[in-house]
């Protein structure tokens, strides 16, 4: 064990989330070349690279990084479905922590097609073809739908609250430039947009977005070497998949709500931190339904006390955390291979206190969680140096 080391996050970058006529590689190269840049970093430094993204050839990593420099690194391509950018940065952080490498670059970029999840995984053509052909809704909207209505069911929990958790991400993402939308919303307007799949409207679900994200991760060895004064310390992260007993909690158990309970479990018992001691949260709320479920599993409430903390507030600013204080991805957006290292770069602004607009008050830890049905949870806990 004599060999583990601390990690740290000493440079990310972000492209805006929108829908743009940028190419894949551009979106990739321009967070890197930020990543870098923060990092105070030249390329040739880096010693691996793990590329997250769902669509594009086996080797677009490889691809998009030559045009950025051609050192001869080894790059790994990711694909780890909603997860891929936040698996991609666990496999940085475990190549750091095992003494593999001293600096290494996490990436993750997407340019979807438009409509539903399904549309952008390969493997799922059939299940496309059977929801457009049966006029339902995407699959992902009717578990998560589903797991509201059983949360709905089980702990009294109402329509307005899901709702309520849209309003709240919205209005954060009107002070965030990167966002995808950048407009607050009323409660009126999240309960009178279209249903998609009861309880969920179409404000509740994340819209189709492109975007790249990066993060330059390195050892406390390096770090020593190379001080950074913007460093933060990526305290544990931890990795988990289903386990069979999950599904037989019903609709909120086939969406993660045990993998989130384990890899958050892992990482606070590693971390030596919990709930209590982080200020700013980045959840995957790629459904309103999966905000609340997620504050249950992380252990910020007990099961079925979710709508206790939106009708706090305990969850915006002025409450007891900031969660998805970037929007999240219900505004924020959601290229399924950026999102977690967009979480990632979201809160070392925070932790640095460059967040502008949106910046946390008193920040010395952050959580984040991103989510992949079928599938993978990753849970991770930065702190300040």
């Amino acid at each position: 064990m004599a060999n583990i080391s601390r990690v740290y996050v000493v440079g990310v970058g972000m492209t805006d989330f929108k829908r743009c006529d940028t190419a894949i590689k551009e979106l990739a190269q321009s967070a890197t070349h930020c990543a870098l840049k923060d990092a105070e970093l030249p390329y040739d430094r880096v010693e691996e690279a793990y590329c997250g993204y769902v669509n594009g050839m086996s080797t677009l990593g490889q691809q998009s990084l030559y045009g950025i420099g051609m050192t001869g690194l080894p790059v790994f391509n990711v694909h780890n479905n909603c997860s891929t950018g936040s698996t991609a940065l666990y496999l940085a952080y475990k190549s750091v922590r095992s003494g593999q490498s001293d600096c290494v670059l996490a990436l993750g970029f997407e340019k979807m097609q438009k409509g539903a999840l399904e549309n952008q995984m390969p493997g799922l053509e059939k299940i496309a073809e059977e929801t457009a052909k049966e006029k339902k809704a995407p699959i992902a909207a009717r578990m998560f739908g589903d797991a509201g209505r059983d949360h709905m069911e089980k702990y009294g929990t109402k329509p307005e609250t899901f709702a309520q958790i849209a309003v709240k991400n919205h209005l954060h993402s009107v002070n965030n430039p990167r966002s995808q939308y950048q407009e607050a919303c009323s409660l009126e307007d999240v309960l009178g947009s279209r249903m998609v799949h009861d309880p969920l409207t179409l404000l509740q679900a994340c819209p189709t977005s492109d975007g790249a994200a990066a993060a330059v991760v390195v050892s406390d060895a390096w770090l020593k070497k190379n001080p950074r004064a913007g460093a933060v310390e990526i305290a544990a992260m931890s990795l988990t998949t289903d386990q069979m007993d999950d599904f037989a909690r019903g609709p909120i158990g086939m969406v993660g709500m045990g993998m989130c309970e384990r890899a958050a479990s892992d990482v606070y018992e590693a971390s030596g931190l919990g709930p209590e001691d982080v200020q700013a949260i980045e959840l995957h709320d790629c459904f309103s339904t999966a905000e609340l479920i997620a504050y249950e599993g992380l252990g910020l409430c007990a099961e079925g006390e979710g709508e206790r903390l939106v009708a706090d507030g305990a969850t915006t600013y002025g409450g007891k955390w900031v969660v998805n204080p970037s929007g999240g991805l219900l505004s924020k957006g959601h290229p399924i291979g950026a999102t977690g290292l967009a979480q990632c770069a979201e809160l070392v602004w925070q932790l640095r206190g460059q967040a502008q607009g949106r910046q946390v008050d008193n920040m010395q830890a952050a959580l984040q969680h991103n989510l992949g049905l079928g599938g993978a949870c990753v849970v991770a806990m930065y702190k300040q140096v």
